[in-house]
């Protein structure tokens, strides 16, 4: 099974739009979202949620009234103020408190508690191009990093279950935890970029994460008739960089008429962003070897 992950140096560059088409050129691969502080693949493919769990990837302290003598160690010692005291009551604020048990740490006799908190959601939808993992994390909550790595697992599990010969991912923007999360494993990973000179310093920061996995690199640069001179730089960079240029997709008001109807663009157009599109999926299987 390929395991190909799409990622770009920023958001806004184009990634779900070019997973959505890939999932439809693909033909009932397996898809997995994982920009789960932003998910939004599954509005873009559509399809009925079969499965939804729980994602528990965080703490939060405890105060056992019982045992709590009211000494104060533990609201000394937050750096977060979740500490909340009310005469000898001490109680934890859970929108506050960050997980770090430094309380639960000195607290004298034992009266402080973690325990798991929900942070998310894993879903796994049935779409009209094979199955969808995708994840949410909640508003507030924090290692987006390790719910990536969750969903990732998951999909692999119903790719393997599936027989499936491509997971196709829709990675996070940047260079964080949540990007190196969906690195992880991949055999291959295609940066969006567009034409601008900030584009090309986040695209080598990008390329140099993804080199770190050992992942074949491919570039395609979305709305590149935009500016075709810093175009033709990034072009010739990427190559210098031995990253693998795979083409261009023009502006076209098309994409954002499949977006409104919620439908990848090569489902709803024959334009030149959809022909573009196919174009480069074709060169891609021809790099990576067939998988249909």
């Amino acid at each position: 099974m390929t395991e190909l992950v799409v990622i770009s140096g920023k958001g806004g560059t184009g990634k779900t739009t070019v997973v959505g088409s890939f999932a439809a050129l693909a033909e009932r691969e397996v898809v997995a979202d994982c920009d789960v502080d932003a998910a939004n693949l599954h509005i873009l493919l559509g399809g009925e949620v079969v499965e939804k769990a729980p994602y528990h990837g965080s703490e939060t302290a405890v105060i056992n009234q019982e045992k709590c003598i009211a000494c104060g160690a533990c609201a000394r010692v937050c750096r977060f103020d979740a500490i909340r005291v009310e005469g000898d009551l001490y109680t934890v604020d859970p929108l506050s408190c960050e997980g770090c048990g430094a309380c639960a740490h000195v607290c004298p006799v034992g009266a402080i508690s973690m325990e798991e908190r929900q942070s998310g959601w894993i879903y796994v939808s049935r779409t009209p191009y094979g199955t969808l993992v995708h994840g949410e994390l909640l508003p507030g909550e924090e290692n987006s990093g390790k719910l990536v790595t969750q969903v990732k697992m998951r999909a692999r599990g119903i790719a393997r279950k599936e027989g499936a010969k491509l997971l196709l991912i829709d990675g996070s923007p940047g260079i964080g935890c949540s990007v190196i999360a969906s690195l992880s494993g991949a055999h291959a990973a295609l940066i969006v970029a567009e034409p601008s000179l900030s584009a090309l310093h986040d695209l080598k920061r990008v390329a140099g994460v993804a080199r770190h996995f050992r992942s074949r690199l491919f570039l395609v640069l979305n709305k590149a008739d935009l500016s075709p001179s810093i175009a033709e730089r990034i072009r010739k960079e990427a190559g210098d960089d031995g990253i693998v240029y795979l083409g261009e997709i023009p502006y076209d008001e098309d994409v954002t008429a499949a977006q409104v109807l919620g439908k990848p663009v090569v489902v709803h157009s024959r334009g030149r962003a959809a022909a573009a599109l196919r174009a480069i999926w074709e060169r891609l299987k021809g790099e990576l070897g067939p998988w249909g």
